[in-house]
């Protein structure tokens, strides 16, 4: 089994506007945070929807300045090279909650996407942004008001790229 990877990517943004570099300064040392890896076209989807006028809400801006600290330490991978089992831009997961055993699915997609009912959630909400990246089998410590929220994958059911699609 890998080490569970906290997920609290804090980062600080000086700037996101259009055009300019972005950048952040994750809470973790880099030795502390696996690297997470991600397709090119997933990187230069999510880049776009970053440099998009930042909300005024702080929890919005919260969860951009999260999805920001995980992009900054993507491995890009063509999407031909990706294993099977990364969670991608509209890839469809089985999560087990491990305080209470129970399982959920969800699909990673853009906010414009996003379908609650349909079990899509976007990859800007917290849970979105923390399972981006993760493979089957990984653990997860996701922190919510009421303390830390223990999560594993277990299994990856569909993903793009597998399928020979470009999310």
């Amino acid at each position: 089994m890998r080490p569970v990877r906290p997920v609290v990517a804090v980062a600080l943004v000086p700037s996101a506007v259009a055009g300019a570099p972005v950048t952040a300064y994750s809470e973790f040392p880099m030795s502390l945070s696996q690297p997470i890896r991600i397709t090119p076209s997933d990187h230069r989807k999510l880049t776009t929807l970053l440099r998009a006028p930042m909300p005024t809400n702080a929890a919005d801006k919260a969860c951009r300045q999260a999805l920001l600290g995980e992009l900054n330490r993507a491995i890009l991978t063509p999407a031909a090279e990706i294993p099977w089992d990364v969670i991608t831009l509209h890839s469809r997961v089985r999560v087990i909650d491990r305080q209470t055993g129970e399982p959920f699915e969800v699909t990673i997609v853009l906010p414009e996407e996003v379908d609650v009912e349909g079990g899509k959630i976007s990859v800007l909400a917290p849970l979105g942004t923390a399972l981006l990246g993760f493979r089957q089998g990984d653990d997860i410590e996701w922190p919510v008001p009421a303390g830390v929220r223990r999560l594993r994958v277990e299994r990856v059911l569909f993903q793009p790229e597998a399928a020979g699609m470009d999310a």
